[in-house]
């Protein structure tokens, strides 16, 4: 399986008038645009997803959508609670373990610190490698059987500027 980690575009800042609640900053509207170029630099490289997995926060949720509607897709995209701040990397590893039928490919949207302790935790098998994601950041991951702990190879990790310029 290849689980790709995705995170949110730029939102709206904390604090901002009409946004006190996090769960429901949007994405800036150059957060979008910038999106858009991103998900064309997905394309562009080759990438197809069997699944998208989002966040329900706006922000996530606005990323997946734009995902989605640049690889023509929308009825692949789905939500979970496990990927929003506070989730479960246990919980959402069940999820996806009991998804039918097993997906090849699937991009997984959220936020950070949540996702680099994610990816730490199935590449090196605890949250302590220190590593983050920018928003608009992408990295593969590859694994033969995805499990709680350390079960797959990070193949690469792509920062949002170059990927933006590919798109």
């Amino acid at each position: 399986m290849n689980l790709y980690i995705l995170r949110h575009g730029v939102a709206v800042a904390r604090g901002t008038a009409g946004y006190e609640d996090d769960s429901e900053r949007p994405l800036t509207p150059a957060g979008k645009r910038k999106l858009r170029r991103i998900a064309e630099a997905m394309q562009a490289m080759g990438l197809s997803f069997d699944r998208i997995l989002a966040s329900p926060f706006v922000r996530a949720k606005q990323t997946a959508e734009i995902v989605a509607w640049v690889f023509r897709t929308p009825g692949k995209l789905s939500f979970s609670k496990e990927l929003a701040v506070g989730g479960s990397a246990r919980a959402l590893i069940q999820e996806i373990r009991h998804w039918e039928p097993a997906p090849q490919d699937v991009l997984l949207v959220g936020h950070e610190p949540y996702l680099s302790g994610l990816v730490s935790l199935l590449v090196a098998g605890n949250p302590g490698l220190s590593l983050t994601l920018k928003k608009g950041g992408l990295c593969k991951l590859s694994t033969p059987s995805l499990r709680y702990g350390r079960c797959a190879a990070l193949e690469w990790l792509l920062t949002p500027k170059p990927m933006a310029l590919m798109g």
